[in-house]
This record gives structure tokens, sequence and C-alpha cells, in this order.
């Protein structure tokens, strides 16, 4: 069975170490702030000029004014400080987030990445996925394993319009975990219920497929 939205989250948020600095990206990593594991303490950073976001907020926690890069409310841990986004930034780009968190439309084999442009749709710009592939050296990719069509987001190399050119070495999709590795993706584990065949048939890019393929534990 293909992981949730939580599920994904959960997964992801055990990559977190204690005394990391961390961004999340909008969408489904925002949601690992809600799932950090006990005894571990970490500082999630938001480009809008946040250190220190905690969880989402009861109906009681809301401000209207705290919010998160991707615009949702947010809560602010003991010790959390605010200040511009051009502060922000500068920690971004000079290499001071441990650990980036980031939703795409496609992954390839060499880790490139294609998180904000699909062909026909306006959109804004890519906001500040390129300085934070630019800036981590460890970067955590979350999404679906396959579009809606059944086409797999797990490519020989990206069609879209890159974000970062191999910078990805992890993703965790809806139906496995993969480490990227040697122009190959490596599969670690699988989501519970989920055969390595189904893997294997939507991931379209070359897999190395292991003897044994444990199950996530959730």
């Amino acid at each position: 069975m293909a992981l949730s939205r939580e599920q994904l989250a959960q997964r992801v948020a055990r990559e977190l170490e204690d005394g990391y600095y961390v961004n999340l990206g909008i969408g489904i990593p925002t949601l690992v702030a809600n799932y950090i594991p006990e005894g571990v303490e970490v500082m999630l950073q938001s480009e809008n000029g946040l250190l220190g976001m905690g969880p989402f907020p009861t109906e009681e926690q809301v401000d209207a004014d705290m919010v998160n890069a991707g615009k949702q409310t947010v809560t602010a841990i003991k010790g959390a400080s605010i200040f511009s986004s051009a502060e922000s930034f500068a920690m971004i780009r000079g290499g001071h987030v441990d650990l980036t968190v980031l939703g795409a439309f496609e992954v390839d084999v060499e880790g490139s990445i294609a998180s904000y442009m699909i062909p026909g749709k306006l959109i804004k710009g890519m906001g500040g996925a390129m300085d934070l592939v630019a800036g981590a050296d460890n970067i955590i990719v979350t999404m679906t394993h396959a579009s809606k069509h059944g086409e797999s987001k797990l490519l020989p190399r990206c069609t879209l319009p890159l974000t970062g050119f191999g910078c990805i070495r992890k993703v965790v999709t809806d139906l496995a975990y993969i480490e990227i590795a040697d122009g190959r993706f490596w599969l670690r584990e699988r989501a519970p219920g989920v055969s390595v065949d189904e893997i294997v048939r939507l991931t379209a890019g070359e897999m190395v497929v292991p003897e044994v393929v444990p199950e996530m534990v959730f």
C-alpha cells in the first residue's frame, strides 16, 4: 500500500540527526515538522526569515503573522529567531543548513532534480529551491513515485527544466526509500505491502535491487 503524505513525512523525519539545521520545502516536506523523533533536537529554518520553526499550530495557537515560506501558519520553539529573508538566504548560500527536504516532479539517476516548472503552466519562479540545492550537501527528496497517469518520476534523465544537477542522494517516495549512487537508483526499503516488482515497474531509471528489501516500519 502506498504511503500517505503523513507517512512520507514520518519516514523522512527518521533522517534527522540531533543538532541539525534543517530547511523544509513546501508541500509534503513541511509535514516533517510534526514528526521529529523523540530525543532529537533540530532547528527548522524557513527562507522567509525564521529559525526555530515548530509544529503546525492548533486553532488556539494560530498567529496569522507567523508563517513559513509556503504561507502556512506555524509555531516557533523556544530560542527561535526572526530575521530578514536576505539573512535567511545568506545562511543557505553559506552552507549553514545541514539538511534540506524538497518535493519534486522528477529525479534522475545522476541525482538531478526538476522541481519548479511544468510546461504550459504559469509560474512565478522557482523560489528558493535553486539556492537550497546549491547550498546543502545533504538533500532528501520526497514525492510520489509516479504521476497520477502512472508515469515514473524516477528517470534516466529529467525531462523538465532542472532545479539542480547531480545534487540528490536520497529519495523517499510513497512506494520506497531509494539512494542514488554511481548513476543508478539503489532500492533500500519498500512501503508496507508494496512488492519489489511494482517498484521496479514504476521506475524508469536503472535500479539496483538487493536480495532482501525490508519493509518500512511505522
